[in-house]
């Protein structure tokens, strides 16, 4: 019987896959590498910066610690207000982008009227900008003094964030339930489901788990929109940066109320990352 041949110290095992992928005892230099490559690339980016002859104007304007401190504290109350518009419309455009994508999904020529609707919704509200929607709805629709038709800022901001949100979210949801494969539904039709039933039981629960991350994407973009709420009124964080600039001739306001903004989006970056690593996994 033949021996199996050791491989030497400087050869790795064929069969060892782990050396492969992560390059043996060369994956701690790759790191080091990297790290290093990367503190480099910064620090070389932060000289040019400061080395600039108009770095000193724009760190007393921009960066100026006391006008920061000052500022933080007025507009992190605020930021409530974001927040508040942000999970209002996020459950209506769950919802609303839901219904219109299963209006495009519905088969028949006498639903046809229905589908057409909804592709000239989608097609609209994706192609106008969010700031001209808020600006048409926020300021003309008021106008009409119409009765029983709410004029507050808040609501036609929120309501426009949902409209413009709901065509791309409904896209998302269209892109899901379009991946389940057909089988699923012919699968759940054989057993005597309607085709109403086939979407509520079988297709819309597979379609909204693969799509949670791309979900999850589009409200990160909300979350941010809603800044523009402020253009028709309402006194949120962008607005409250705004009123300071305008009393400390100052723009560090508006470095603090970015930062706020990053420190809100960062942790729902990171789930969506995880969400997506697990849904592959599962995959797989």
């Amino acid at each position: 019987m033949a021996r199996r041949r050791r491989a030497g110290p400087g050869v790795r095992a064929p069969g060892n896959r782990s050396s492969r992928i992560l390059g043996g005892g060369g994956a701690g230099r790759s790191t080091l590498i990297a790290a290093v490559s990367t503190l480099v690339f910064f620090g070389i980016l932060a000289y040019l910066v400061t080395s600039s002859p108009g770095w000193p104007e724009v760190r007393r304007s921009f960066f100026d610690g006391e006008v920061f401190g000052e500022a933080l504290r007025d507009i992190a109350p605020r930021l409530l207000l974001n927040i508040k518009i942000f999970l209002i419309a996020e459950v209506f455009i769950l919802v609303f982008g839901l219904g219109i994508a299963l209006l495009r999904s519905l088969p028949g020529s006498v639903l046809f009227p229905f589908r057409l609707l909804a592709i000239a919704y989608t097609d609209f509200f994706r192609g106008v900008p969010t700031i001209l929607v808020i600006y048409l709805f926020g300021f003309g629709v008021p106008a009409l003094g119409l009765s029983g038709v709410p004029s507050s800022p808040f609501f036609w901001g929120v309501a426009s964030l949902v409209l413009v949100y709901s065509a791309y979210v409904s896209e998302v949801y269209r892109a899901g339930i379009e991946s389940v494969h057909p089988s699923q539904e012919a699968a759940a039709r054989s057993l005597g489901l309607s085709r109403v039933k086939s979407l509520r039981f079988v297709v819309v629960p597979q379609a909204v788990r693969r799509v949670i991350p791309p979900l999850l994407n589009d409200f990160i973009g909300l979350q941010k929109d809603t800044a523009l709420v402020a253009l028709i009124g309402p006194v949120e964080a962008f607005r409250q940066s705004q009123i300071e600039v305008a009393s400390k001739f100052d723009y560090t306001p508006y470095f603090a109320t970015a930062l706020m903004f990053v420190a809100l989006t960062i942790p729902m970056a990171r789930f969506t990352d995880w969400l997506a690593a697990r849904q592959r996994r599962r995959m797989r």
